[in-house]
């Protein structure tokens, strides 16, 4: 299973969130996720975008973010959320306990939004 994670300012939009995604997949190969992910408390930010690929939204908990080894470090988002990149934290947690990222998070043009994809492992 193949998990979008995002993370994002309370500024993005659709599109910015969208092009995250468009970015991150083209970077890694894939033409979309199996499932989004995200901090618990922005999930109904992508209930847009997760109806229009048809796939579902895991929210993420704090503790669960904060124990995931990120390849990318924003020491913003490290105070704000005790992660160093909220993208790559929730993909990682949300594809499960083997997963391995298939592409640290890149961000949309504006800058606003940012996506990486993880890959669950089988168990």
């Amino acid at each position: 299973m193949i998990v979008a994670g995002f993370g994002f300012s309370t500024r993005a939009g659709a599109a910015s969130l969208h092009d995250a995604l468009t970015r991150a997949c083209a970077a890694a190969g894939i033409d979309a996720p199996h499932a989004l992910a995200t901090a618990e408390d922005k999930t109904a930010a992508l209930t847009t975008l997760a109806q229009t690929l048809g796939v579902p939204v895991q929210g993420i908990a704090p503790d669960r973010l904060a124990v995931q080894v990120t390849h990318t470090q924003s020491a913003r988002v490290a105070q704000a959320r005790a992660t160093g990149s909220v993208a790559e934290a929730a993909a990682l947690a949300a594809a499960g306990p083997r997963a391995r990222l298939l592409c640290p998070r890149h961000h949309a043009k504006d800058r606003l939004a940012s996506c990486a994809l993880a890959e669950g492992a089988p168990t």
